[in-house]
């Protein structure tokens, strides 16, 4: 769903519709548009600024240099997620996906995440799949149901993880320890990076563990959804057993 228009974008901030993104037309400098990108700016809303034939492609409507993308999916407090699974004695199982930009392997992971009965999905909005209506029907609806936690910088969000007593372990092929040799109990966040080119360096330089799924083929690596499935499921399997 679309909004354009600059005051009914600003309303729709102000109602507390969930904007995934906004475009705005490059060269707009009227007060308006600035009383725009402080609320964007306040809400930790993503915006990108484009080209006017690129507003124009995309509805032929008096757009006024504006464009929202309604979200349809709501999204969490990551802070309200992790104190609530604390309170509730349970340990946080979160999920962070860095540059995952198939709309398929993001919903088929959250898929994964609900059937499990993990807390959240983490993600930075930039580099990473829109969630409109392609994600939500990969995930089977998992994505309605599963806490989805937007973070604004997510080299942030993990240092604050870990100063909340929640271990960060990234999957990587170079990791010298596997999944079945890691103690992988207790509160914990997993992230996973990119077919392409794995977990952004900065992110991996944070973890306070790296993992790896044993590999005996002669292809490298696993799809990342999959990946994903294997290496829940250890962490799922390691807690149902007695200490």
């Amino acid at each position: 769903m679309t909004i354009f228009g600059i005051r009914a974008v600003m309303e729709a901030i102000d109602a507390g519709k969930e904007i995934e993104k906004v475009l705005l037309q490059r060269g707009l400098q009227n007060e308006l548009v600035q009383e725009l990108k402080a609320r964007l700016k306040k809400f930790g809303i993503p915006f990108s600024v484009v080209p006017r034939e690129k507003l124009n492609r995309i509805t032929g409507k008096n757009h006024q240099g504006v464009i929202s993308f309604i979200s349809p999916i709501r999204f969490a407090s990551l802070d309200h997620v992790i104190e609530s699974a604390f309170a509730s004695g349970r340990d946080p199982l979160l999920l962070i996906p860095d540059r995952i930009t198939d709309v398929r392997n993001f919903g088929s992971m959250a898929r994964t995440m609900e059937c499990l009965g993990a807390d959240a999905i983490v993600f930075q909005n930039k580099g990473n799949a829109q969630l409109g209506g392609d994600a939500m029907k990969a995930s089977a609806g998992a994505l309605n149901l599963l806490p989805v936690c937007r973070v604004e910088n997510l080299k942030k969000t993990i240092t604050q993880l870990r100063e909340s007593g929640i271990r960060v372990v990234g999957a990587t092929e170079k990791a010298d320890k596997t999944i079945y040799e890691t103690d992988l109990r207790g509160p914990l966040a997993v992230i996973m990076g990119s077919e392409e080119n794995g977990i952004s360096h900065e992110y991996l330089k944070l973890c306070d563990e790296k993992v790896k799924i044993p590999m005996s083929g002669k292809i490298a690596s696993l799809n990342v959804s999959v990946a994903t499935g294997i290496i829940l499921y250890e962490v799922i399997r390691q807690r149902s057993m007695p200490i």
